[in-house]
Parts: structure tokens; C-alpha cells; sequence
């Protein structure tokens, strides 16, 4: 469809295609409200009642209301549109020392007490099974509460015209820059969840998130090469403001990259990607060697994501999960050594789900356990993993740390990876000024393609924008730059952070665990980041 006929066909009410994983099409002037809060408190009560009378030792209810809405295009034209809505009851009981959990999506009281009923009985069936009882971590009850997404503009209330129109305006700067194929997104989420459990919780939360990706490509006819530049936005909790600019948010960076904290210029961007494009379509190809490496927080999260977040979850640790990329290098015997050095003393990671404008950011997790703040890595040294409220004795902790989550009402929640940042410098120093002290180096932007084994020890990763550095200078531009890593010596040989003022959030919208597969969003912070001596490949050699 074409731009004019889509913004005339739009304010008719277009937008109804339906994305089946996620529930009924519904019109976009519905994607506001929610369920009746007595209807909520009602329901909640008859599943707790229920899992009590049928012997549950424990019980918690997730009363959840899931909206999404995906825009595509391509250059001038609209591909789809997708409104959807799921919205159901999830009840997990704990009975005998074990667990169970069903869940309907009829919102009546006979429809949860029989869901509850059925989930005590998978929790006696279970209980037959288990080697040991769940010992179950305790949480406080807080009453009546809510909490909700610091949002200025909600999202799902702008009508699609102006969303479709701020795309394509981005796509129309890219091709005027030189593009010659443009591919942009916006994926907004918004998951209105009620909470409740005998613990004596009754949480209302509504989260917020939202993302525009876009792809530039660039084609020199001639030689039939092609070069493409991705946008280099983050995904944030936010609502729409964050794609209003804001120039106190503006970074100029080394090597003539621009970059935004907390607002994002999508138009801006995709006219440079469609300029990078078409550099990089005569950039040299980077000889294979050792570098000093200045890693972007818009590269740099992608590696805390896979090197630090997930070999950190205590569920992959303790081998219970393996499905994607496996388990963990970083057994309990590392951390009860108390001084496996993880990393440089210039590293310290935090688990945040307090942290303004994160994709992790909550009030209370999937078990009702308050967001908290805590250290995975302290100077370098291995101090704490990721854990839920069944987890937490088996590392000595009193309490959970509020990472369990599910992506629907219809799945059982489990752990989930927190934001996970690597703490800013404490000396100041700036992007430039980590730079003069490089003799011959690389500047990386941008997330690329990466692998990683089933260990998270071994891996590699590559990059949309590669700089040459040379005597302390950004000199050009360079291509088919990867560079790999064993995960502890890659960030022991962390010699210098930026201090706060650089300080940024990358993130994935889309991360997926567990069989059957959930998928999460989670942020990782970082300023510039520098590491000394790491091996890079050519990946065009390695393609021949």
C-alpha cells in the first residue's frame, strides 16, 4: 500500500491484521483502558480462596492485559500494521513441596476456581516426582499497590497517520541521503498486569516499552556490492516522548557519529545510515590483528547481554536451563572462592529493575518481590548472581531478587534476566579523551551479528561502524571488523570507562529463553568502554 492511500485508509481504521502469537486483532482506538479493577480483586480472591480450600500452601494470581502494536515499511510503502490484544488469568500453586500452575482466559469466577483446581492437581501429581521440596524465599505482603511506567505520552494513543508518517519520513531522508533500499519499525508494548498471592500482595503494574529499528542499504550498481548500516537506537522503557529529540540528550562522538540519551532522532539517523552505507561501500577491509578496542554503549551492551547477563543467571549455573546458547562458565565453586576475578578492577556490573527508562524497569516482579538493586561484579570480582524466591537459599540469600517473569498470562514465570549495566568510570574522562592514548586501536558502534557457545565463554562479535585509530586520531573509516573473546579475559584486559556523562542504555526487545520459548526485554547500560589487546578477525576473509 502506498503511503497517500494508507494515511487516507487509516483514519477509517485500518490497522486490524492479526499476529497470531499474541492474541485477537483489535482496533487501535482500543488499545487503551483495561480489565474492572473490582473484576480484577474479585478473580484474584477466588483463586487464592480456591488453592487454600484444596490445601495449597502457597498461591499467586496474574491478572494480565498484553497489548501490542508492530508498523513496518519500506521505503514509500506501508507493509502492515498489527494491533493485538491477549488477556487472561495465570494461577501457580504451591502444594506437597510442589509446584503447578493453569490458566484460563475466561474472566468469570467458575472459569479460575477451575483453573485452580487444576493446578493444584498438577502440583500433587508433581510432588510425587520431586527429589526435595520447594523452599520457597519470604516476601512480604504489600497490600493494595500500584505501579506504572513513568510514561509523558502513551504510545498506543497516537494514531497510526502520525507514526506511519514519522517512518516514512525517516525512510524518505534515507533515500534522499543516497539509500537505496530503506526498511523501518516501531514496535510499541504495553502489559497491564494485576498481581496477587496469600502472601498478602495485590499489585496493579502498567509497563510501557517501545522500539523503531530501521535497515539502510546502500548498492554500488557497478560492482553489485552492498553495504548496509542499521539505526543505532535503543529500545526504552518509554512512552512516545522518546522519539521527540531533545538536544540536552545529543552526543557527538569521535568518528562523526551522532547519538541521543533518553530521545532518539530517527529521521537524523536514517539520512547518516544511508551516508554510512555508502562509505562503507568503499571503506577498507581491516587487517587481522591485536587492537585496543573503544567500544559504543550502542555495541558494548550486546556483549554485557551475552558475556555477563546470561552466564549470571543462576538457573544456567545451576544447569537447570539450557536452551539458548547453553549454560554457564561461571559455576558456584568461582563465586564461593570469594575472589574470581570476573574481570579488570575497573569493572563493577549491576543487576538494576529500578533504573529510569529501562526495558526492566518495575515495580514488583512475577512473584510480587519489590525491585531492587544489587551487585553481580564488584571491581572485577564475581559477588552475586540472578535469582528468583525458589532460588534464593541455594546462594545464601534471605530474599529473592525479583527476577522472575512471565510474557504472558498463559506462561508460567521464571527467571529472567534483570538490566545488567557496567557501572560508569569514577575518574572523568570523555570518548575523546580515551582516545589520545591509543596508538593503534578500533572504534566500534552499533550492535552486529555475533555467536557464542554453550559455555557463554567462547565468542564473537561484530559492529555497524568501524573507525580506525591510529596515534591517538579517528583516521577513517574500516569494514568487516569482528572481534572475539574468552569471556574472563576479555574483560580483564578492561583498562578505562567513561565516566557518567557518556553514560547510555542499549537493550533487547526480543530476548529469548526457555522451552516453550518466552521472550523478555532487558537494557544494559555502559559509558565508552576501552580494552586492550583483543584479537580481531576479518570476517570478508573468512567469507572468501
Amino acid at each position: 500500500m502506498h503511503r497517500r492511500d494508507f494515511l487516507k485508509a487509516s483514519s477509517a481504521g485500518l490497522g486490524l491484521l492479526l499476529l497470531p502469537a499474541f492474541g485477537r486483532a483489535i482496533a487501535a482506538e482500543e488499545l487503551t483502558g483495561g480489565i474492572d479493577a473490582a473484576l480484577k480483586k474479585r478473580l484474584a480472591d477466588t483463586a487464592l480462596d480456591a488453592a487454600k480450600a484444596g490445601g495449597a500452601s502457597y498461591c499467586d494470581v496474574r491478572i494480565g492485559r498484553y497489548l501490542r502494536q508492530f508498523i513496518t515499511t519500506r521505503e514509500d510503502k506501508v507493509e502492515n500494521v498489527v494491533n493485538t490484544e491477549s488477556t487472561g488469568v495465570g494461577i501457580r500453586v504451591l502444594a506437597n513441596g510442589a509446584w503447578g500452575f493453569a490458566a484460563t482466559n475466561q474472566l468469570g469466577t467458575d472459569a479460575v476456581a477451575e483453573a485452580t483446581r487444576q493446578a493444584l492437581a498438577i502440583a500433587k501429581a508433581n510432588a510425587g516426582a520431586i527429589t526435595e521440596p520447594v523452599q520457597l524465599a519470604p516476601t512480604r505482603g504489600v497490600g493494595e499497590v500500584s505501579w506504572a511506567t513513568p510514561i509523558q505520552r502513551n504510545a498506543m494513543e497516537v494514531p497510526i497517520k502520525d507514526k506511519v508518517e514519522l517512518l516514512m519520513s525517516a525512510n524518505a531522508a534515507a533515500t534522499a541521503a543516497g539509500a537505496s533500499f530503506v526498511a523501518s519499525r516501531m514496535f510499541q508494548v504495553n502489559e497491564q498486569k494485576y498481581f496477587a498471592s496469600t502472601d498478602g500482595s495485590y499489585i496493579d503494574q502498567d509497563m510501557h516499552r517501545i522500539w523503531t529499528p530501521f535497515t539502510v542499504t546502500a548498492i554500488d550498481k557497478a560492482s553489485g556490492k552492498f553495504r548496509s548500516r542499521d539505526g543505532l537506537s535503543s529500545p526504552m522503557g518509554m512512552g512516545y516522548e522518546f522519539l521527540d529529540p531533545k538536544p540536552q540528550h545529543r552526543f557527538e562522538l569521535p568518528g562523526g557519529v551522532v547519538m541521543y540519551s533518553d530521545s532518539y532522532d530517527i529521521v537524523a539517523d536514517a539520512a547518516a545510515a544511508a551516508r554510512d552505507a555508502r562509505a562503507k561501500l568503499k571503506a577498507p577491509s581491516v587487517k587481522p590483528g591485536k587492537y585496543d578496542l573503544v567500544l559504543d554503549p550502542s555495541n558494548l551492551f550486546l556483549t554485557i547481554h551475552e558475556s555477563v547477563g546470561h552466564p549470571l543467571e543462576l538457573d544456567r549455573v545451576l544447569g537447570y536451563e539450557a536452551n539458548y546458547a547453553g549454560t554457564s562458565f561461571a559455576t558456584l565453586d568461582k563465586w564461593r572462592s570469594g575472589d574470581y576475578r570476573y574481570g579488570s578492577d575497573q569493572v563493577t556490573f549491576v543487576a538494576d529493575r529500578t533504573q529510569p527508562h529501562s526495558l526492566g524497569a518495575i515495580g514488583f516482579d512475577d512473584e510480587g518481590v519489590a525491585a531492587k538493586r544489587w551487585n553481580l561484579v564488584e571491581d572485577g570480582v564475581l559477588v552475586n548472581y540472578q535469582a528468583t524466591r525458589d532460588q534464593a537459599h541455594i546462594i545464601d540469600e534471605e530474599r529473592s531478587h525479583g527476577c522472575s517473569y512471565a510474557d504472558s498470562w498463559s506462561s508460567v514465570q521464571f527467571q529472567r534476566m534483570p538490566n545488567v549495566s557496567l557501572a560508569a568510570g569514577k575518574s572523568e574522562l570523555s570518548p575523546a579523551q580515551m582516545i589520545k592514548d591509543i596508538d593503534d586501536g578500533i572504534y566500534i558502534f552499533g550492535r552486529g551479528s555475533y555467536s557464542i557457545d554453550q559455555q557463554r565463554y567462547n565468542a564473537q562479535f561484530g559492529g555497524q561502524l568501524f573507525y580506525e585509530i591510529k596515534d591517538g586520531q579517528v583516521t577513517h573509516m574500516i569494514e568487516d571488523v569482528a572481534y572475539q573473546i574468552r569471556t574472563p579475559e576479555f574483560w580483564n584486559a578492561c583498562s578505562a570507562t567513561c565516566d557518567q556523562r557518556d553514560y547510555r542504555l542499549g537493550g533487547s526487545f526480543f530476548d529469548g529463553k526457555g522451552q516453550p520459548s518466552q521472550v523478555s526485554a532487558v537494557s544494559h547500560g555502559s559509558s565508552t568502554t576501552r580494552f586492550d589487546g583483543i584479537n580481531v578477525i576479518n570476517t570478508a576473509r573468512n567469507l572468501g
